[in-house]
C-alpha cells in the first residue's frame, strides 16, 4: 500500500470518527444509568448521588439507579465501575480515599489506568467530633486525655482519607488512638454518637446534623478558617497542627473504556446540575461547597492525592492503625 493510501485511509478513519462522536453522544443514554456508591447509604457520597439524581436523569432523559457496593474502603465498588463495559456505569465517590487505595492496598484488583476521571462535584470540610460526654473539648484536653484512657478512633473504613487525616493528627501531637473502621462514613458516625467509639473525623455534610441535634460535639475543623456554619468552632490548624488542612471531595469516574465523546457529555450534565442556584444552596447549607473540574484536572486531583497521603503514610509506618 503506498503512503499516500494510508494516509488517506488513516484520515478517513479520523473523519468517521470527528463524525461519529457527536452522534454517540447524542444516542447516550440508551438505558438506565446507574451511579455507585462505595459506601453505605447516609455518608457524604451517597447524599450528592441522591440529591443529584433527579435533576440529572431529567436533564438526560434517563432513569439514574444508585447502588451502595460497599467494601474494602470503595475499592469493592471501584473495581465495579472499573471493569463495566455497559457505557453508563459511573463512580461517585470521595476521590481522597480512591487516590489513597492503591498506597494501603497490597494486591489492588484494577489499575488507575482503568479509570478516568469526570469532574469533581463538591468539598467539604472534615469536622472531628467526640461524643459529648467525652471529658475533652479541643486537641490539647484530647491529647492529655489520652494519655490516662483507650481512646478508639472510628472511621469510613482503613485507608481513608478520613483514617489518614487522624493519622496526621496523631503524628503531629502526640495524641494515643486506637482505629475502628467501618463501611463508610455514616456506620462509624453512629457508632460515635452511641458512644461506642470516643472520636470521628468525618465530611461535615454527613456530620452536620449530628452535631446540630446534640449526638455528636465539635472538637476541630480541617479547613484552614473557620466555617460560617460553626463560627464557634476552631480549626485543628489553629490547635497546634500546622497547615492542616483535609476534606472529603467528591467526584466522579468512570471506565477509561468509555467513549471521549460520552464522558465529556456526561462531565457537562454533571456541571450544569451542580452548578445550578437550587443545588448550591442546598450544599452551602450543609457545609459543602461547589467544586467542578475537566476531566484532566480531576485526574491529576488524584495523582497529588496519591503523593500527599503516600507522604503521611511513609511518616506513620507502623503506627498506621493507631499506637495506644
Amino acid at each position: 500500500m503506498t503512503l499516500q493510501r494510508r494516509s488517506f485511509l488513516h484520515s478517513g478513519a479520523a473523519l468517521a470518527a470527528a463524525i461519529g462522536a457527536p452522534a454517540l453522544a447524542a444516542a447516550w443514554p440508551s438505558r438506565p444509568l446507574k451511579i455507585i456508591i462505595p459506601f453505605a447509604p447516609g455518608g457524604t457520597s451517597d447524599t450528592i448521588a441522591r440529591l443529584i439524581a433527579k435533576p440529572l436523569g431529567d436533564l438526560l432523559s434517563a432513569t439514574i439507579v444508585i447502588e451502595n457496593k460497599t467494601g474494602a474502603n470503595g475499592i469493592i465498588g471501584a473495581q465495579a465501575t472499573a471493569q463495566a463495559t455497559d457505557e453508563h456505569t459511573l463512580l461517585l465517590t470521595d476521590m481522597s480515599s480512591l487516590a489513597i487505595s492503591p498506597l494501603v492496598t497490597k494486591d489492588m484488583p484494577y489499575k488507575q489506568s482503568d479509570i478516568k476521571g469526570v469532574t469533581m462535584l463538591a468539598y467539604s470540610p472534615h469536622l472531628l467530633v467526640a461524643h459529648p460526654a467525652l471529658a475533652a473539648s479541643n486537641i490539647r484536653e484530647l491529647v492529655a486525655l489520652s494519655k490516662t484512657r483507650a481512646m478508639n478512633v472510628s472511621s469510613a473504613g482503613s485507608g481513608s482519607a478520613n483514617h489518614l487525616g487522624v493519622v496526621d493528627i496523631a503524628l503531629s501531637t502526640g495524641l494515643k488512638w486506637q482505629h475502628v473502621p467501618f463501611r463508610g462514613g455514616s456506620a462509624a458516625l453512629a457508632d460515635t454518637a452511641a458512644g461506642n467509639t470516643q472520636l470521628c473525623l468525618n465530611g461535615m455534610l454527613a456530620t452536620l446534623p449530628l452535631v446540630q441535634g446534640g449526638r455528636l460535639k465539635v472538637i476541630g475543623v480541617s479547613k484552614r478558617t473557620r466555617t460560617a456554619l460553626l463560627p464557634n468552632a476552631p480549626t485543628i490548624a489553629d490547635q497546634g497542627v500546622k497547615d492542616f488542612e483535609s476534606g472529603t471531595y467528591q467526584g466522579v469516574v468512570v471506565p477509561a473504556t468509555m467513549p471521549k465523546a460520552i464522558s465529556e457529555r456526561l462531565a457537562a450534565a454533571l456541571i450544569q446540575v451542580i452548578r445550578s442556584p437550587e443545588m448550591r444552596a442546598r450544599l452551602t447549607e450543609a457545609g459543602a461547597e461547589v467544586m467542578t473540574s475537566t476531566p484532566q484536572e480531576t485526574s491529576e486531583f488524584l495523582v497529588r492525592e496519591n503523593k500527599r497521603w503516600a507522604s503521611v503514610i511513609q511518616r506513620a509506618g507502623t503506627q498506621l492503625e493507631g499506637n495506644a
